[in-house]
């Protein structure tokens, strides 16, 4: 089916993601022409896809994704393989800010590159942050203000590592120069220019970003901290630091450290129940990141888990059913959040000009039922339409 043809849907619940009603949505290419009542046209090359009975929303932003593969800690049979284009539409994943981890040794910021524009040409929407969880952090052409001016894809830093074992420990003055560097790449480039920051388990995991920001001109604003609710002092911390800041949350590892952490959906709830703007939260899902299991006596490790995309659809389908949100406001850390944090201007929501990055969803459990990006269909009615260059086919 060519992504170009104009398609019609129509008679979805919309949400963009605040409450529209019933409406029809007019897609012409990749990018959505008009929502309103009753759209007819007069053309004989239009899709017409009736939603009566479903809910239609943005396609989902994850912000934080290994997208060419991560792990390693447990040595080299433990490095986690690339996802398919299918591993995140299925998860209703349009748009994906990718990143390196722990191995900025073996892996580079270039493989990351490479992998962001081939799943650009699959059709999704994919970004990068330069860098990784080392200082000094590794960058394309040098410095990280030049990445981000000069290459399209680069719009931060990330994820560098702090308060954390496997973190280089960064000086207050690299992290300084490291956010006053991306911001004025991000300046120059019409970016974002924001750090994201891998969040350790070590207490008060926050000083460094409030050392930084009390010893410059920095903001808060600056920062994107992850792992928000790895544990519960980190977390604590996060309700007064959120107020402030950013505070992203990770759903894809709560299923497996059900003992460690506080469960995503709980947590937006809580942070929001603590005087933190809902604005300021963000879902993650760390997919293609290692989930490693140790013994606790010897520390051998024991399993390996890769971490899906598909988390992020759950819990934020969690807060509705468990936690008693309005879906337009559990859709927030999954949408219009990162897209207002990331400046992707043209992600996040539904409205004319946007691109049609757009989800079909079971109004009684909020399942996936089709995912459209960039105006094509990569899911429909439940079945995958489009797969990746070496994916492999059911027969």
């Amino acid at each position: 089916m060519h992504k170009n043809l104009v398609k019609l849907i129509k008679g979805g619940e919309v949400y963009s993601p605040s409450y529209l009603g019933k409406k029809d949505i007019l897609i012409g290419g990749d990018k959505i022409l008009q929502i309103s009542e009753h759209i007819n046209i007069n053309l004989e090359d239009v899709e017409v896809i009736d939603a009566e009975g479903m809910i239609v929303v943005p396609g989902l932003i994850d912000a934080h994704v290994h997208i060419a593969g991560a792990g390693g800690e447990g040595g080299p049979a433990s490095r986690t393989p690339e996802l398919q284009l299918s591993d995140y539409t299925t998860a209703g994943v349009t748009t994906i800010i990718g990143c390196l981890g722990t191995d900025g040794v073996t892996r580079t910021v270039e493989s990351v590159l490479m992998r962001a524009k081939g799943l650009n040409a699959e059709g999704l929407s994919v970004w990068i942050y330069t860098g990784s969880y080392q200082h000094p952090t590794p960058t394309i052409l040098g410095d990280v203000s030049k990445d981000i001016s000069m290459i399209q894809e680069v719009i931060g830093v990330g994820e560098v590592a702090i308060s954390d074992h496997r973190s280089s420990v960064p000086p207050t003055a690299e992290l300084i120069r490291l956010a006053a560097h991306a911001r004025v790449g991000g300046m120059l480039g019409g970016k974002a220019g924001i750090v994201n920051l891998h969040m350790g388990d070590a207490k008060e995991p926050f000083a460094p970003i409030y050392k930084a920001v009390n010893e410059s001109m920095l903001q808060f604003r600056q920062f994107l901290p992850t792992h928000c609710n790895r544990n519960e002092w980190i977390f604590e911390d996060a309700k007064s630091y959120g107020v402030k800041g950013f505070v992203d949350i990770t759903t894809s590892s709560y299923p497996y450290y059900q003992d460690e952490e506080i469960k995503p959906s709980k947590a937006y709830k809580l942070l929001i129940d603590s005087g933190v703007p809902a604005e300021h939260v963000t879902f993650t899902s760390d997919a293609g990141g290692s989930l490693p299991g140790f013994d606790p006596v010897t520390g051998e490790l024991t399993s390996m888990v890769t971490a899906t995309p598909h988390s992020n659809l759950k819990e934020m389908a969690d807060c509705v059913h468990y936690e008693g949100m309005k879906l337009d406001l559990a859709l927030l850390p999954v949408t219009l959040n990162p897209a207002k944090i990331l400046k992707l201007n043209s992600k996040g929501r539904l409205t004319s000009g946007a691109d049609a990055d757009l989800l079909l969803l079971k109004p009684d459990d909020l399942s996936l039922i089709s995912t459209m990006a960039r105006g094509e269909w990569m899911v429909k009615d439940t079945v995958i339409v489009k797969y990746g260059s070496y994916e492999r086919r059911p027969k």
